[in-house]
């Protein structure tokens, strides 16, 4: 059997809790914007630049940031 080919992703995906407690899963930041040594902080300005898009198109201002987090890998289960 050939082995698995590994599936090289252009976007990384971030769970935001926002500080009014509301949270936004899966928010994919370009992997070029997180290719330096400041690890996750530049998703941060990338996501409110969104957010910020986001508000004016539709008129309602998001909170700010509290924590931003990775989301988990799945890995998919062996049957």
């Amino acid at each position: 059997m050939p082995p698995k080919r590994k599936i090289l992703s252009s976007f990384v995906s971030f769970d935001v809790t926002y500080t009014d407690g509301t949270r936004s899963s899966n928010r994919r930041v370009p992997y070029t914007e997180l290719s330096g040594l400041d690890g996750d902080e530049p998703a941060r300005g990338f996501i409110e630049a969104q957010d910020r898009e986001i508000a004016a198109a539709s008129g309602r201002p998001r909170a700010d940031i509290k924590s931003l987090a990775r989301t988990p890998v799945r890995v998919p289960s062996k049957v």
